[in-house]
């Protein structure tokens, strides 16, 4: 079990930590949280929400961009960061667009895996509404792994 899910990765500066608990293997949780095709059916916050567009190159030093957008039409906008340091199966260090840090670890516990997000918090929204954003987008995507097949 993971027990200090409170500890800032980064002493500078607090992170915002958002986790999930899915029952799937480290392998399956890994590949649909690193492969474009697997991101767009998880990659949104809400049901009005989609991710219609999803590329990576799962290297460090490489990019991902993922499109986050509204069903409507009405909004659209380019998620996208920089791999610093990939640990696969384990590890993800990302730098985003704006500078600021990720870190997704992958925690296996018998036949599950908690994933855990660390990330900077922007200046535009309050960092509880933050939160619960990328909790939804985290939640979604323990939503879609568990629906896979083994």
């Amino acid at each position: 079990m993971i027990d200090n899910f409170t500890t800032d990765i980064h002493s500078d500066m607090t992170q915002i930590q958002v986790t999930a608990h899915i029952q799937a293997s480290i392998q399956q949780v890994w590949d649909c949280w690193t492969q474009a095709e697997h991101v767009k059916h998880w990659n949104f916050a809400s049901e009005n929400w989609h991710c219609p567009d999803a590329q990576n190159t799962l290297e460090e030093g490489k990019e991902f961009h993922y499109t986050m957008a509204d069903k409507d039409g009405s909004f659209s906008f380019d998620f996208w960061g920089t791999f610093t340091q990939i640990d696969p199966l384990k590890n993800l260090e990302i730098t985003l667009g704006d500078g600021r840090r990720l870190s997704v670890q992958f925690i296996p516990e018998g036949d599950s895996v908690w994933v855990k997000e660390s990330f900077d918090p922007e200046s535009e929204n309050p960092e509880e509404m933050q939160k619960m954003g990328w909790q939804m987008i985290l939640d979604n995507f323990k939503k879609y792994v568990e629906q896979l097949p083994a």
